[in-house]
């Protein structure tokens, strides 16, 4: 076999000086700062300090947050930023960062969620004074007014044993955690862990997200901009659709969109419904062989909250299609969306693609598994349900660097891109007049996009105090 060298030959040695790795996380950290997230981190953490000279506790949860949103998986991984102290300054030790996981208790964690949702809303501030107007969802070639919460739950597989890690539904062992992001912006706004077993349709844990959730957006936002609420038939429970309860009570502008089970009932009125229409893609092609139809009306929908209506899309099943007995009879594949969008707030067609794009929440949790809550690294559930909010913390990160920082399609990255990209880049860092100086190599393709989301992170407006 003839040899071909396609490589230049190198010659390794250990004597580089002044040259650091992974240089684009220093943009996440200096973004922490900001908006005022790192400061509000070390407030809410403050009692936890315990001496002067000590690590900041705030700073050290920024620090694992950014270690997560740069790829890393367990807290070993602080390694990578703590041997470039001059990137990233000072960073915890790992016995020094387990201490502090197992010290959050849940007071202090709905502190760590206060100080988020503060850091959120300078984030969303500085975002309209710099870019205007939050991103908008868009179905179909149409933009959904407001604000976009999906709401799904997932699950995490565990390999030894640890504290609720129990067999699940789908008869692996782990837990199933739910969680709450936000379609406009891909940011994490809430999320709670639960043992495996927990159901897929529990009321409290749903009422518990979305309560987080709400709580995160900024008042001018929560109180004053449309909210609809999309989540699949496990969202469905009675006693979650009467979130329309918080119209009056908290005075919010909130609707829903969930799938619904297929009743006899339903079965029924799907057999007489007239009127079918050809269904639309979330790009607002037509779909080959798929349609929809309303049957408000040709069921007894008692225990719906008043004003529900009834879409169901049917379409010829694709090879290989799980199908109920009803499905197979028909020769179609039913599916059945809730939702109380009023007449007038958009055709059939429309409204049943906007649920649809609902399926963008499972690539946010996919990449949000490559981003901290894909593993969890303790026996003891309480240090993981802190880990999971460090994950979520992450996750802003990595959103709010590409809405405030980013242009083209660094800003729709996924993060394993962006990691390749920008995060893990290496750059030679010097000192000189006092001032620390970082460059990056002239021939990297993207050296444009990082320097630029550097000098477009200087030009922020910073909190006031």
């Amino acid at each position: 076999m003839k040899a071909t060298a396609t490589r230049p030959k190198i010659m390794v040695t250990g004597g580089g000086r002044g040259v650091v790795g992974h240089a684009g996380a220093r943009l996440l950290a200096d973004l922490a700062d900001a908006t005022g997230l790192t400061s509000a981190f070390g407030e809410a953490l403050a009692g936890l300090r315990q001496r002067r000279g000590g690590h900041d506790p705030g700073r050290i949860v920024v620090d694992l947050a950014v270690m997560l949103a740069d790829g890393g998986e367990t807290i070993a991984d602080l390694a990578v930023l703590r041997n470039e102290a001059g990137l990233f300054g000072s960073v915890a030790s790992d016995p020094t960062a387990w201490r502090l996981l197992s010290r959050l208790d849940e007071p202090m964690l709905a502190q760590l969620r206060a100080a988020r949702a503060r850091a959120r809303e300078v984030a969303w501030a500085q975002h309209a004074d710099v870019r205007g107007d939050l991103p908008q969802a868009c179905v179909a070639g149409r933009q959904v007014d407001g604000l976009v919460l999906d709401i799904d739950a997932t699950i995490v597989l565990c390999h030894s044993e640890k504290e609720s890690a129990t067999r699940t539904w789908k008869k692996t062992f782990g837990f199933h955690p739910l969680l709450c992001f936000l379609d406009n912006t891909g940011e994490a706004l809430a999320g709670l862990l639960r043992e495996g077993r927990a159901g897929s349709n529990t009321t409290a844990d749903h009422v518990t997200v979305l309560d987080q959730a709400l709580a995160q957006l900024p008042d001018a936002h929560r109180h004053g901009t449309p909210i609809l609420l999309r989540a699949d038939a496990a969202g469905s429970t009675h006693g979650f659709l009467h979130i329309r309860s918080l119209r009056e009570q908290q005075h919010l502008d909130i609707r829903f969109s969930v799938g619904a089970a297929i009743t006899e009932t339903v079965r029924t009125a799907i057999r007489a419904a007239t009127g079918w229409i050809p269904a639309v893609d979330t790009d607002g092609e037509l779909r080959d062989h798929a349609e929809v139809c309303e049957i408000t009306g040709l069921f007894d929908a008692a225990g719906w909250p008043e004003g529900t209506r009834f879409l169901v899309r049917r379409e010829r099943p694709h090879p290989g299609a799980q199908l109920t007995l009803f499905d197979t009879i028909e020769g179609w594949r039913h599916q059945v969306v809730a939702t109380d969008t009023p007449p007038g707030g958009g055709s059939v067609q429309f409204l049943e693609a906007r649920h649809r794009a609902h399926a963008r929440v499972e690539d946010r949790i996919r990449c949000g598994k490559n981003t901290g809550f894909g593993r969890f690294p303790s026996r003891h559930f309480a240090i993981n349900q802190a880990w999971l909010q460090l994950a979520l913390t992450g996750i802003d990160l990595l959103a709010w660097t590409q809405n405030l920082l980013l242009n083209g399609e660094l800003a729709t990255a996924e993060p394993k891109k962006l990691r390749y990209r920008l995060l893990h880049v290496a750059a030679r860092i010097t000192r000189t007049a006092r001032r620390t100086r970082l460059a990056i190599a002239a021939n990297w393709p993207w050296t444009d996009a990082l320097t630029s989301a550097f000098n477009r992170l200087t030009a922020l407006p910073r909190p006031a105090g």
